[in-house]
């Protein structure tokens, strides 16, 4: 994941150094209904991510593929606060998510979080991070230039045209992790509730965290 492009600054919000520009105007007016009511004021969450959720409090988008978080409760999705609580699955990973705030998810809930400023995807299986672009203006981008490889679109729509649409409280998980040599295909995957899926994988994260290739871990679906 990456794309670091030269954009103009149309939208940009002199003063507070947030960029809600055409592509970002452009995710928001593709996407599918907001999944909460319009954002007012609420606490705890990242300023680039509240002038985020301001256009429309949460969404799905290239058919479920896409999962903004709104703030609040709305249509059985979970909010961008709860989901950044250390309770619901952050605490799997311990140290490891320290200074990132997400707020966005990919099919297999690969995370999009704001970290340092700028905006990096973070793979759940080893808790890696990769910067996307400097703000959201340069996410939006990257995602609308390449939403298959950004969002798992392809596998996404080819899993649900065999097995229907996906919850709205479910991603899709490798039974077989992609870290451990699982395949991108959809015979390796399994719907799961999203936070289960990240405090099994954080599970992982932590064990192969710095180990060297060829060492032995357990991997197992956890609660």
């Amino acid at each position: 994941m990456g794309h670091n492009a030269q954009l103009s600054r149309e939208g940009h919000n002199q003063g507070d150094g947030l960029n809600m520009g055409k592509n970002i105007r452009k995710l928001s007016q593709i996407s599918g209904p907001s999944l909460a009511p319009p954002l007012g004021g609420r606490p705890g969450i990242n300023a680039m991510v509240e002038a985020l959720l301001g256009l429309k409090n949460g969404f799905y988008a290239f058919e479920s593929a896409l999962h903004v978080f709104p703030a609040g409760e709305g249509l059985g999705t979970t909010g961008v606060q709860e989901w950044n609580s250390r309770s619901l699955w952050r605490h799997s990973y311990g140290k490891l998510v320290d200074g990132m705030f997400f707020f966005a998810e990919d099919i297999f809930g690969g995370q999009f979080c704001v970290k340092d400023g700028a905006i990096y995807g973070f793979d759940p299986e080893t808790a890696d991070v990769t910067l996307i672009g400097q703000d959201l203006e340069e996410w939006a981008q990257a995602v609308l230039d390449d939403y298959d490889l950004q969002t798992g679109y392809s596998i996404a729509q080819e899993w649900q045209l065999q097995n229907g649409p996906l919850s709205p409280s479910d991603r899709l998980m490798p039974k077989i992790p992609f870290v451990l040599g699982g395949a991108f295909d959809i015979s390796n995957l399994v719907a799961i509730e999203r936070a289960r899926g990240m405090r099994t994988r954080g599970n992982l994260a932590t064990q192969i965290h710095d180990l060297p290739d060829g060492s032995q871990i357990r991997f197992d679906i956890v609660d």
